[in-house]
């Protein structure tokens, strides 16, 4: 498998660079900020996916860059600091999944993983899509990482996944669909876990029964897809009031995990909006980056 990990990371990395558009600003730094993989093996890949051409927008009018069109999945991969097996994290951007906005909920994560000695796998999954294709993505992403610990050199028990609005929403999904693969397994890799050991959940949304656009019922039902367990992994949640993917959506995840009995935190405020990623914007959202750090080193026993 090492000889295979090696051979694609080398072919889609010239592939890619190789297509670079020089019209587009944000194209070569994508490119160069890590190593990028195929998760699938050619020809295998379940599912559907667009048949439009990819885009890479440079950030109008959406504010910031982001991919659109996706239609081959992979991880970019950039490792932390220092010598040895690391912690690994699994990075979600959000977008509604109808995009991944690539910086802000992506490439400055990767960052702020590694500055917390975490190699960071930021995944470019399918969109536009329900989800449903998404997860398959999530999926096979965590089993990828584990198949592939020893050549990485990451702890196979220590991969955390953290997703933003819509990647939120595919992390808590990925978190609780571990029992059931939504694709059929097609080799060796499919025969790791894709469990993450934790996750952190940020302005998630669509957790709630009747998906993104439902009101909340009065006993804060989640989705069915969503269906918290006690094997459900730990989990940190942060949100503010005035997220138009409301709240709820928080609120929800949080108690069910308080009643199955799973280690989860929630970190609540009034003021923040949503969109924000890990930077500071003077409202109540700004400590979560630091505080949800020091939650994912103890909670994963990372020093």
């Amino acid at each position: 498998m090492k000889m295979k990990l090696a051979a694609a990371l080398c072919v889609v990395s010239a592939a890619f660079c190789g297509a670079i558009a020089e019209e587009n600003p944000f194209a070569a730094e994508v490119a160069a900020f890590g190593k990028i993989v195929d998760i699938w093996p050619e020809g295998k890949m379940p599912g559907g996916a667009t048949d439009k051409a990819e885009i890479l927008d440079p950030g109008q009018p959406y504010g910031d860059v982001n991919y659109q069109q996706v239609s081959h999945p992979t991880l970019t991969i950039r490792r932390a600091p220092g010598e040895g097996v690391h912690p690994a994290m699994v990075v979600c951007p959000g977008g509604g999944y109808f995009l991944l906005a690539w910086r802000h909920e992506g490439m400055e994560i990767a960052e702020w993983a590694n500055k917390n000695g975490f190699d960071a796998f930021i995944l470019k999954y399918r969109v536009p899509n329900d989800g449903s294709i998404a997860l398959m993505d999530a999926q096979r992403a965590v089993s990828w990482i584990r198949a592939h610990a020893a050549e990485l050199k990451v702890d196979p028990a220590k991969i955390a996944q953290i997703g933003f609005s819509a990647g939120a929403n595919l992390t808590a999904r990925t978190a609780n669909n571990f029992k059931s693969r939504k694709y059929e397994p097609i080799d060796e890799v499919d025969g790791f876990s894709s469990r993450p050991d934790a996750t952190i959940l940020v302005y998630p949304g669509g957790l709630l029964k009747g998906g993104f656009r439902a009101k909340p019922t009065p006993d804060l039902a989640l989705c069915e897809d969503t269906f918290v367990t006690k094997d459900t992994p730990p989990a940190y949640i942060t949100q503010t009031e005035d997220d138009f993917c409301q709240v709820e959506n928080s609120l929800a995840y949080y108690l069910a995990c308080r009643k199955c009995g799973v280690e989860a935190a929630m970190l609540l405020g009034p003021k923040g909006g949503h969109g924000y990623g890990s930077r500071r914007t003077g409202r109540d959202n700004d400590a979560w980056p630091e505080l949800a750090a020091v939650w994912l080193r103890r909670t994963l026993g990372v020093k």
